[in-house]
C-alpha cells in the first residue's frame, strides 16, 4: 500500500510540473557556462578584488600587513593571474607559467580594499570560500554568485503576480548579454550589485501590491538585494536608492495601509546610508576620477583630446555617452577590455533592449513617466558630471559595468505595466525576433569569450578544443563542451520562458 501511496504522490507531482519549472535549471546552466569561458583574474581589476577577498576578516596566510597602512602583502599569484591582461593575442596559459600557488613568493601592494574604497560586505561573504587553491576558491565564488542571482530571480518570479513576472523576465532578459552574463558568474562585486539593484526594485514594487506571507517574503527579498547591491559598491547603493524611490513612486498612496508599508523602504534607505557610508567611492561623484586616463574602452578616449575640458568637455561626454551607455551590449570589449565583440552582438542585443523600451515607452502614465524621467536624467547628468570634473572623456575612466545596474532598473521600469493597463506584449513574429537576436548575441559573444582565452584572438575558428592553449585543469569538459551547453541552455531557457512571455495579463 505504502508503495502504490508514493507512485500516485509521484505521478501528481509530475502531473503539475510545466517546462518553465526548468527555466531555473537552465538559467544556472548559461551562467555556469560562462563562470567557465574565462579564467582567473578575467574580470576587470580583478587582482584587486581577489586580494580584497582574502585579505577580508582579518587576511589569511596568503595575505599579511603590508609596509604601509594602506598596503599589505599578498601573494604574488594575485597579480600572475592577470598575466595575459589588455594583451589580446596572449592566451591564459601564461598563468601556468607565472603559477598561481597561493604559498608562492608575496610582494607588498596597494592594489587592494585596504583603505575602504568599496564596502566590506562583499569581500566578507567570499571570504567565507577563499580557501589554499585560488583557481578552486575563485570558482566556487563565482557558482555562488550565479546561484544567488537564479535562487533570487526565481523567488520573484514564484512570489510576483503575472504582470510583474512578465516585467522580471523582458526586464533581466534585454539587460543581460553581454556584460551582465559575464559579471554575475565572475568575482567582481559589480555582479552583486547588478543582482541587488533589480532584486530591490522588484521586491519592493511586489511588497506594495502583494498581501500576507507572500508580501513578507518579498519584504525580505527587497532587504537581501539592498544589502547585496550596497555592501557591493558605493555607486551601488546610490542606484538601490533610486530603485527604493521608483518603487514608492509607482506605487504611491494617501492610504494608512501604504504609509505603513513605508517604513520598509525608510529602513532599506537607511541601511543604504549607513554602508554607502563605508565606503569612500562618494570622492568619485564629487570630484570625479583622480588620475590620467586608464587604457580601457576602443581610443574613443582620445578622439576628444581637444576638448581639454570646461562646456568644451562637457558637451563632447553629452554627444559620446549612448557609446558608453551600449557597452554593456557588446560596443565595449569584455573582460580587460581585451575581448572585442563583433558587431552582430551589440546590434543584436540593442535591437531587443529599444524594441522591448519603446513597446514600455506605450505603457506610460504619469507616474511611471516620472519615474522614467528621473532615471534616464540620473543616466545622462551622473557620467557627464563624473567624467567632466575629473577632466576625463567619454572612453576613459568611467566604464559601462558602473552604469549597468542603473540601465537594469531602467529596463525594469519600461518593462512595468501601470495599474489596470496591459502588460508589454509582441505578436508571435516579433517576439521570435526578439529572442532570436538574444540568443544569437549570447552564442557569439560566449564563442569569442571562450576564444580569447583559449588560444588569443590572433587565432580564430570554429573548433574551439583545436590548438587550445588553455583551459581548466582537471575540467571534463572542453571548450566547445562549454560553449555549446551554455548556447543550448540560453536558447532552452528563452523557448520556456515563451509562454510566460506572451501571456495577456492586466496589471493590478
Amino acid at each position: 500500500m505504502a508503495t502504490r501511496g508514493s507512485e500516485v504522490g509521484l505521478r501528481r507531482l509530475i502531473g503539475r510540473l510545466r517546462w518553465i519549472h526548468v527555466a531555473p535549471l537552465l538559467a544556472v546552466l548559461t551562467l555556469t557556462a560562462w563562470a567557465f569561458a574565462s579564467p582567473v583574474g578575467a574580470g576587470p581589476d580583478d587582482d584587486y578584488h581577489l586580494a580584497s577577498t582574502w585579505c577580508a576578516m582579518g587576511g589569511s596566510e596568503a595575505c599579511a600587513p603590508g609596509a604601509q597602512a594602506n598596503s599589505r602583502e599578498v601573494s604574488q599569484a594575485f597579480m600572475s593571474a592577470r598575466c595575459y591582461a589588455q594583451e589580446a593575442t596572449e592566451s591564459a596559459a601564461c598563468q601556468d607559467e607565472a603559477g598561481l600557488a597561493l604559498d608562492g613568493p608575496k610582494v607588498d601592494t596597494r592594489r587592494g580594499n585596504f583603505q575602504r574604497e568599496y564596502p566590506g560586505l562583499y569581500y566578507a561573504s567570499m571570504r567565507a570560500f577563499a580557501g589554499d587553491d585560488l583557481e578552486g576558491s575563485a570558482l566556487v565564488m563565482r557558482f555562488v554568485n550565479l546561484t544567488l542571482f537564479v535562487g533570487l530571480a526565481t523567488a520573484l518570479a514564484a512570489l510576483l503576480n503575472a504582470s510583474r513576472r512578465q516585467t522580471l523576465l523582458w526586464g533581466w532578459l534585454v539587460s543581460m548579454v553581454p556584460l551582465g552574463v559575464f559579471l554575475i558568474p565572475s568575482n567582481n562585486p559589480s555582479g552583486w550589485a547588478i543582482t541587488g539593484v533589480g532584486t530591490a526594485f522588484m521586491a519592493l514594487l511586489g511588497w506594495f501590491e502583494s498581501h500576507g506571507k507572500r508580501r513578507w517574503a518579498l519584504g525580505t527579498l527587497y532587504v537581501l538585494g539592498v544589502l547585496m547591491a550596497a555592501g557591493a559598491r558605493g555607486d551601488a547603493a546610490v542606484y538601490a536608492t533610486g530603485a527604493t524611490v521608483v518603487a514608492c513612486v509607482l506605487t504611491a498612496s494617501r492610504s494608512k495601509e501604504w504609509l505603513t508599508r513605508a517604513l520598509l523602504p525608510f529602513g532599506g534607505l537607511v541601511l543604504i546610508g549607513m554602508l554607502f557610508l563605508t565606503s569612500t567611492q562618494a570622492g568619485v561623484g564629487a570630484h570625479g576620477f583622480a588620475g590620467g586616463n586608464s587604457p580601457v574602452g576602443a581610443g574613443v578616449g582620445d578622439q576628444a583630446a581637444e576638448a581639454t575640458g570646461g562646456l568644451a568637455l562637457a558637451a563632447y561626454n553629452l554627444l559620446m555617452l549612448p557609446y558608453l551607455w551600449t557597452g554593456v551590449w557588446g560596443t565595449w570589449a569584455l573582460g580587460w577590455f581585451d575581448t572585442p565583440m563583433p558587431a552582430v552582438v551589440p546590434w543584436a542585443a540593442v535591437a531587443a533592449f529599444v524594441v522591448v523600451g519603446f513597446a514600455g515607452l506605450g505603457l506610460l502614465n504619469k507616474r511611471k513617466s516620472v519615474a522614467t524621467a528621473g532615471v534616464l536624467a540620473v543616466l545622462v547628468v551622473l557620467p557627464v558630471y563624473v567624467l567632466t570634473a575629473g577632466g576625463d572623456s567619454v572612453g576613459s575612466q568611467l566604464q559601462p559595468r558602473y552604469l549597468l545596474p542603473l540601465i537594469v532598473l531602467l529596463c525594469l521600469l519600461l518593462a512595468t505595466a501601470p495599474p489596470g493597463s496591459r502588460t508589454v506584449r509582441f505578436t508571435r513574429v516579433q517576439t521570435v525576433a526578439i529572442l532570436s537576436a538574444l540568443a544569437i548575441a549570447n552564442l557569439v559573444a560566449l564563442q569569442v569569450n571562450i576564444r580569447r582565452y583559449v588560444t588569443g584572438v590572433d587565432q580564430q575558428g570554429f573548433n574551439l578544443d583545436a590548438h587550445a592553449e588553455w583551459w581548466w585543469h582537471e575540467m571534463p569538459l572542453g571548450p566547445m563542451a562549454v560553449w555549446f551547453i551554455g548556447s543550448a541552455s540560453f536558447i532552452g531557457l528563452l523557448l520556456v520562458l515563451w509562454p510566460s512571455l506572451r501571456r495577456r495579463v492586466i496589471a493590478p
